[in-house]
């Protein structure tokens, strides 16, 4: 949650900066995204290479816990189309790309400025970082009523790390191994999905 409210408060700075004119203008910034991105995916590509949980995990899990990221997946997407129905007004690519962000905020709204424009790319800030809080708020009510596998299913790509301590305490440590491999398997899917919509839909 800590983290959730730093990354808010580091968002608004900017917009306020913004207002200001006392960062670069848009041409500038645009290059700075672009580098910031480039950094912060050499770093979940660093950050998953240390992680030698990852590698073991995956040795010791049953086959049907892969099906787990996958129904993340199509669900996610099945819920933005549901949005995008109900919405009706924005493009369908861009529904899907904040979507394909499964909570991973920091990197999908970076990414999605810089493939759309910044006005989507805080879309998918907000809209991912709601995805985590939801899944920390609602944790318990989730365990009770739809089972150990729902707060990891709802926390996407965040039950690896902000969304596991979570997890782990309201549905077991058993269920805290699978946050772990399904995160990590959504948040290297991210990069991969939000480019593959942009540059095909």
């Amino acid at each position: 949650m800590k983290g959730s409210l730093i990354i808010l408060g580091f968002f608004l700075s900017g917009v306020l900066l913004g207002r200001l004119d006392i960062i670069p203008r848009a041409d500038q910034a645009g290059d700075l995204a672009s580098w910031a991105l480039y950094m912060l995916l050499f770093v979940v590509g660093m950050g998953i290479g240390f992680d030698t949980r990852s590698f073991r995990i995956l040795r010791e899990l049953h086959v049907k816990v892969a099906l787990v990221p996958l129904f993340v997946g199509i669900g996610t997407l099945g819920g933005s189309l549901a949005a995008w129905a109900l919405l009706g007004d924005m493009p369908l690519r861009d529904v899907f790309g904040v979507g394909a962000g499964f909570g991973y905020y920091s990197l999908s709204s970076i990414m999605i400025t810089k493939m759309g424009d910044a006005a989507l790319g805080s879309m998918a800030l907000i809209a991912n970082i709601s995805r985590e809080l939801v899944t920390l708020l609602a944790a318990p009510l989730l365990v009770r009523l739809f089972g150990g596998l729902a707060p990891v299913m709802a926390g996407g790509a965040t039950s690896m790390d902000t969304s596991l301590p979570i997890i782990a305490r309201y549905a077991g440590e058993r269920y805290g191994i699978i946050a772990v491999f399904s995160g990590m398997v959504l948040t290297v899917a991210v990069p991969i999905l939000v480019t593959a919509i942009f540059t095909w839909l």
